[in-house]
């Protein structure tokens, strides 16, 4: 079976399509053909970077289509490893949640990460559900980080809070651009939200 043919596949319930949506950003992260060298922050203190985080910008994928105010939240376990669970809301459907876990890249200085979520495409591929999380820029104070991918496909922005102003907001895109991504394509999450969910000015 191919990863196309299996990313396709049809789930049995819902529940699983939603928890699938959610995993396969960082899972077809594997997959990046773009060989280029990568630069990433130095290092991550993981206990500062656990918590919530928002969405800011993401590349637009087809897999995200109608996927607004996402969060993901981090925290360790005892064995080392990060606890990840993702959450994202969609118009006219309940909210999605999914649970993975994350571990560090040796020689990383946990700057570097693979992530894998439960369900059945991680089950049946373990290797291969795998997805790259390369922290490229991440402020001293940890309140602002862009996540990558060798193959510059995936892009994330997040923020400790919802909204970021946008000088700050043009400054990380500016940095993502200075490192090969395509961030013309970028889409804002204030701009996802559906019109009668927006805040009022």
């Amino acid at each position: 079976m191919t990863l196309q043919k299996a990313l396709h596949m049809k789930t049995r319930t819902a529940g699983s399509r939603r928890l699938l949506v959610l995993a396969l950003p960082l899972l077809l992260a594997a997959c990046g053909g773009d060989e280029r060298p990568l630069a990433t922050v130095d290092r991550v203190d993981l206990q500062r970077y656990a918590g919530t985080w928002h969405e800011i910008a993401r590349l637009p994928q087809w897999f995200q289509r109608g996927c607004y105010n996402s969060t993901a939240t981090y925290s360790l376990n005892d064995d080392g490893s990060v606890k990840v669970v993702n959450r994202c809301e969609r118009e006219d459907d309940e909210p999605s949640v999914a649970e993975g876990e994350a571990r560090v890249v040796p020689g990383s200085d946990n700057a570097k990460l693979k992530v894998r979520f439960d369900n059945w495409f991680s089950r049946l591929l373990p290797k291969v559900a795998e997805g790259n999380y390369w922290v490229i820029a991440l402020d001293k104070d940890y309140q602002t980080v862009v996540i990558g991918e060798p193959g510059r496909e995936y892009l994330w922005i997040l923020a400790r809070q919802p909204r970021l102003p946008d000088d700050e907001y043009r400054a990380l895109v500016g940095l993502a651009e200075e490192k090969g991504f395509p961030v013309d394509e970028l889409q804002r999450n204030r701009d996802l939200v559906p019109d009668g969910e927006r805040d009022t000015p």
